[in-house]
């Protein structure tokens, strides 16, 4: 069972020139107690949840190259890039920067992107959802092909390349792997059959066997083996010390999240380990948590928790 951190959160209580030492504590904290990924959000403004714009957010691939220079074992993402925010070429440009650097550690997260605020704050096209899932779609292919050095020509309908060099190749052979985030079951899931290697969604385990049935109905129609894609799923996790707590750190969040928990993972040991038996069975293999409430001892101690932890 493979285990995720990601660092969604950067109101750490330190000034400003200290910040990324303290990003940097967790995600060494995070590989040394045995977590297989570190990740960030790619937004420039923090989300409502988080306090918003006024708090400090952190552009996602200057941190990923900095982190990767401050770990050795962890594997580095954006959970996801937003097609929206970069041209694909260049977005497989950086993602290539980032597996040199790390010396073959990045993952290609991207999904078609949806905090309208930050697209109208820095003038960024916000475009209606098909529109974005066509440029996802394009963007899939274009940075597949160049992570491959495939020198692609392509000629879509909102991107195009012409024998789009990238020099020096990725680390890794055959390339970064992609993740595609989202449980779309029309287009985004079909396009994780065609094209990714990795899926990420949200939910309880209903909604996760659901969505992975759909995904493996994509994967039969174009050929594809579905155990060649890796499903994660991303979720809020806060450990608790007892049943008061418990319910209270619930009320709390579903006020949060307008009534809609889903998302979250709250419990006491015993009750963590039971909901992760649940959400494996129903296919979850990658659990991708953020705390951003804690700190570098929350994590150490979810990865003294759950590293060793297999599920049955």
């Amino acid at each position: 069972m493979r285990l995720g951190l990601q660092i969604p959160n950067f109101t750490l209580g330190v000034p400003d020139d200290g910040l990324f030492e303290a990003v940097a504590t967790l995600a060494r904290t995070a590989e040394d107690a045995g977590f297989d990924s570190v990740w960030v959000m790619d937004h420039f403004y923090q989300l409502p949840p988080l306090g918003g714009p006024a708090q400090p957010m952190l552009e996602a691939y200057t941190l990923l190259s900095a982190l990767a220079a401050r770990t050795s074992r962890v594997r580095l993402g954006a959970l996801v890039t937003g097609v929206t925010y970069r041209n694909p070429a260049l977005l497989a440009k950086i993602v290539t920067t980032l597996d040199v650097i790390s010396a073959g550690r990045a993952i290609l997260g991207i999904g078609a992107a949806w905090y309208d605020v930050e697209h109208e704050g820095l003038g960024v096209d916000f475009p209606p959802v098909p529109e974005r899932m066509e440029r996802l779609e394009e963007a899939v292919q274009i940075c597949r092909a160049m992570l491959r050095g495939e020198r692609p020509t392509f000629a879509g309908r909102h991107y195009r390349t012409t024998e789009a060099w990238n020099v020096p190749a990725p680390v890794q052979p055959g390339g970064p792997p992609i993740l595609i985030g989202g449980g779309g079951e029309q287009r985004t899931l079909r396009l994780v059959a065609r094209y990714a290697d990795l899926c990420n969604i949200t939910g309880d385990p209903a909604v996760v066997a659901h969505k992975v049935a759909v995904l493996r109905g994509h994967c039969a129609a174009v050929g594809r083996d579905p155990a060649q894609v890796t499903v994660s799923r991303l979720s809020t996790l806060v450990l608790t010390g007892s049943a008061q707590e418990t319910a209270s750190t619930r009320e709390f969040l579903a006020q949060v999240a307008g009534g809609d928990a889903a998302g979250y993972d709250v419990g006491e040991e015993g009750e963590i380990l039971e909901r992760l038996e649940s959400l494996a069975a129903a296919g979850v293999q990658y659990f991708i948590f953020n705390m951003p409430t804690s700190g570098a001892d929350a994590v150490q101690r979810v990865g003294e928790l759950l590293a060793g932890w297999s599920p049955g």
